[in-house]
């Protein structure tokens, strides 16, 4: 559905730096704002941008770049340990307090930022109203696993030339490359041709790949970087508000990555997406965009608050 609700930029200082921010629709509409927090770590807002469509019944819709990505502070001799969770967390509720919803927000995490929301959700903010985790892993140590067993089923030269390229170092290579893509192409995402944003995201991300090669590694698949052991498993029961989880039936973020939401999460709802891999908001766009809405909407009366 096209967005014709207003929107408006802007810029969040956050430790010297700037954190870019683009809002669509009212803040003050009576509807909950949603901030959507992107994934990499190290990827930009574009490639969400389906979700400003929640924006066209009046719902205020929050993307932003996270710091070292997209238009915001670019920091590419940062030493390694200052890309840590703690920073972006907080980068996260620094950007609430200066949009003035601390009192009262939802937010919506897709894969690395699924995991980021999750952080956020388990210290129990008293605004925080409802969340949405998508195509997200809870353990990364599960989702190498996950990846490996999905790996295992590529073509017997493509698995060869991963091996030989990340053996030697080399992920540049022309064919180490176009193995990648094979995969991507299979459970990131299952379009013929990529949307504008999502191919935006992608040249964003080749442009400075300083966060993501940090944080992750080189690609979705081969996981070498500082998250390398994260776990949020043992502490989602302390998630205390209404939660959705979406994920698709092809994601890299497979059934096993993201059953603890589920399964941790009083109450939490699980929609899978049939057509889908790891972008499920341009792959099944208007089907997840009728789920996250129905599921807001259920919770901006006061009463909706957490639980």
């Amino acid at each position: 559905m096209p967005v014709r609700a207003t929107q408006y930029e802007g810029h969040a200082p956050y430790l010297g730096h700037q954190t870019w921010y683009r809002v669509t629709g009212d803040l003050h509409s009576g509807k909950v704002p949603l901030v959507v927090a992107h994934g990499g770590p190290g990827c930009t807002h574009d490639y969400l941008e389906a979700f400003s469509d929640l924006a066209a019944d009046g719902r205020a819709v929050i993307h932003y770049d996270q710091l070292g990505n997209g238009r915001s502070t670019h920091l590419r001799d940062a030493a390694p340990e200052f890309w840590t969770v703690s920073l972006f967390l907080g980068e996260m509720e620094n950007l609430v307090r200066h949009l003035g919803i601390e009192g009262r927000y939802n937010l919506l995490g897709q894969s690395w930022g699924g995991m980021l929301a999750a952080e956020h959700a388990v210290l129990r903010p008293p605004g925080l109203n409802a969340l949405v985790i998508a195509s997200s892993p809870s353990s990364f140590p599960l989702w190498v696993s996950e990846a490996q067993r999905l790996r295992a089923d590529l073509p017997a030269d493509v698995r060869e030339a991963l091996d030989r390229h990340e053996a030697s170092g080399d992920y540049a290579h022309p064919e180490y490359l176009a193995a990648t893509e094979v995969f991507y192409r299979r459970h990131v995402c299952r379009l013929p041709v990529w949307p504008d944003e999502v191919q935006r995201t992608f040249a964003a991300l080749e442009d400075d790949p300083t966060v993501y090669r940090t944080m992750n590694g080189p690609t979705e698949f081969h996981v070498i970087g500082t998250l390398r052991e994260w776990n949020i498993q043992s502490r989602l029961s302390a998630v205390n508000v209404p939660t959705l989880v979406i994920s698709g039936r092809h994601d890299e973020a497979t059934p096993a990555c993201v059953a603890a939401y589920v399964e941790h999460i009083q109450g939490a709802r699980w929609v899978l997406m049939e057509e889908s891999a790891h972008m499920c908001h341009v792959e099944e766009r208007e089907k997840t965009m009728r789920e996250t809405a129905s599921f807001l909407a259920l919770h901006d009366a006061p009463s909706g608050g957490t639980a």
